[in-house]
């Protein structure tokens, strides 16, 4: 959808400019903008499994569908292959697939991207791989981190929108180390230094905009462990715009650092997952322009014993909730979520503890 420059101001100054230059008065849509919408993991099976096969596999997606599609680019992380087939990897406790109607049902929730780099997409071997790429494609859905050799893999994924081009690119740190890829070896791509450095800065001769996930960090654990902080920074060093985490399953701070944004973890979002700890997540919404212009975040309740497996926005006391405990985790890192007319937007504080200077 296009945002639109409400304000009277920004009205007022586009009349004046076009009586001005004896130009037509141009659209209110602020054409140069792009809104990003960034989700938590993404797993349409596990405890979920009877539900989605219930109620289909739109229902997750039912009431946060008109959030999802208020935007230009929506991307979450795929945590489980969406495959019928392959070889079951046994040496871990945890092991997932999804039903291939899953791939249109993301489509149609208003995914344009998903990133396949993380700790289950191997799941079921490279012919699990290869069918979820299958159904992404035929979905219409880009997709990165994940391919049939690390080359492929490390590609990322190009939209167009507004006449800019935004790159998306995954890296997972997470075990085990039989799902990354190499040279020879379909897999994930491994969140090392020289990978990421390389392929951002190749990325950003491409394109207008370049976004990283990382699968890391520790699950349930609020704060982000020193090696993320590095990571991430590095990341936007070498020319990321937004850095987006996913794996410990609850929400990590905020950290506005240098002309990036960092989401640590944005928690889980629709989740085949009866675990209490994960209760609350975040749908991060950044609007970027001339660099990052904006950053919402809009609460959501994903506590399934509630939801039902169905993520719903919260608002009024329980959507304040969230943004207390997001801000008490943000603050060490600089950040702070203020109520700013009916939306939570992010600002920098410029104040970091010992955490931030790591």
């Amino acid at each position: 959808m296009r945002r639109i420059c409400r304000n009277p101001l920004c009205l007022y100054l586009l009349l004046a400019l076009s009586l001005l230059q004896g130009f037509a008065v141009p659209s209110a849509s602020c054409a140069q903008q792009i809104v990003l919408n960034a989700l938590g993991d993404i797993m349409l099976a596990g405890g979920g499994t009877g539900t989605y096969k219930r109620m289909g596999y739109d229902y997750p997606f039912a009431s946060t569908r008109q959030e999802l599609k208020n935007g230009d680019i929506t991307v979450g992380n795929l945590e489980a292959p969406i495959t019928r087939t392959g070889t079951e990897f046994t040496g871990k406790k945890f092991r997932f697939k999804t039903s291939p109607r899953a791939a249109q049902a993301l489509r149609r929730a208003g995914f344009s991207v998903l990133t396949l780099a993380n700790n289950h997409m191997l799941d079921f071997g490279s012919v699990g791989l290869e069918e979820t790429r299958k159904h992404l494609e035929r979905a219409g859905i880009l997709y990165t981190g994940a391919g049939k050799n690390l080359a492929i893999a490390r590609k990322p994924a190009l939209v167009y929108v507004k006449g800019k081009r935004v790159a998306f690119l995954a890296y997972s740190l997470t075990l085990p180390p039989e799902f990354f890829a190499e040279a020879n070896r379909p897999g994930t791509v491994p969140g090392f230094t020289p990978y990421f450095r390389e392929d951002i800065a190749q990325a950003k001769l491409n394109a207008d905009y370049v976004i990283v996930s990382f699968h890391w960090g520790a699950e349930k654990a609020v704060t982000p462990k020193p090696y993320q902080i590095i990571a991430a920074r590095r990341a936007v060093d070498a020319g990321a715009d937004v850095v987006i985490g996913h794996h410990p399953h609850v929400l990590q701070g905020i950290e506005r650092y240098r002309n990036g944004i960092i989401f640590y973890s944005l928690g889980n979002f629709a989740f085949g997952s009866t675990s209490r700890s994960s209760d609350i997540s975040v749908l991060a919404r950044i609007t970027l322009g001339s660099g990052i212009r904006e950053v919402e975040v809009i609460p959501l309740n994903v506590l399934n014993s509630e939801v039902r497996f169905q993520p719903k926005v919260l608002k009024g006391e329980r959507g304040l909730a969230v943004i207390r405990r997001l801000n008490s985790i943000s603050g060490p890192l600089g950040t702070e979520i203020r109520l700013t007319g009916k939306r939570y937007l992010a600002h920098r504080t410029g104040v970091k503890n010992h955490l931030a200077q790591r």
